[in-house]
């Protein structure tokens, strides 16, 4: 059932897809500010994770997630990311919910500020260290 509602759920309807077609046909200007503040975040992200000891094989370059591997802490990614939750308080998306070759992954979005980015990065090093002695 969550994977159901997850993927029915996930997506805009129509009128706001429309919408996101305008925006991009008539506002040039800040979707180039959105595009480098979201590259921003995405720089840091992929650093972050890479030093925390999570691989990242494929750098996003059009969306704003990026899975990072998990298999050297845990080869349950539906565990391990409640796990995450619950002791770190940071909400991760288990790659097993993307299908068996997922699986080892966490899935992390980078739209959010950078400064909650940034946070959720100091929060996930501290629970990798407390508990995987990081």
């Amino acid at each position: 059932m969550q994977k159901i509602v997850q993927n029915l759920f996930i997506s805009a309807n129509s009128f706001v897809q429309w919408a996101g077609v305008a925006a991009l046909r008539e506002a040039g200007g800040d979707v180039e500010r959105m595009r480098n503040i979201y590259n921003e975040r995405r720089k840091f992200l992929i650093r972050r994770l890479r030093d925390l000891g999570l691989g990242v094989k494929v750098e996003p370059t059009g969306a704003f997630y990026v899975l990072g591997n998990v298999k050297s802490f845990s080869q349950d990614s539906y565990k391990l990311a409640f796990d995450i939750l619950e002791k770190a308080r940071i909400g991760v998306t288990p790659g097993i919910d993307f299908g068996k070759n997922c699986e080892g992954y966490l899935r992390f979005s980078y739209a959010n500020s950078l400064e909650n980015i940034e946070e959720g990065m100091r929060r996930l090093e501290k629970y990798l260290k407390e508990t995987y002695h990081l």
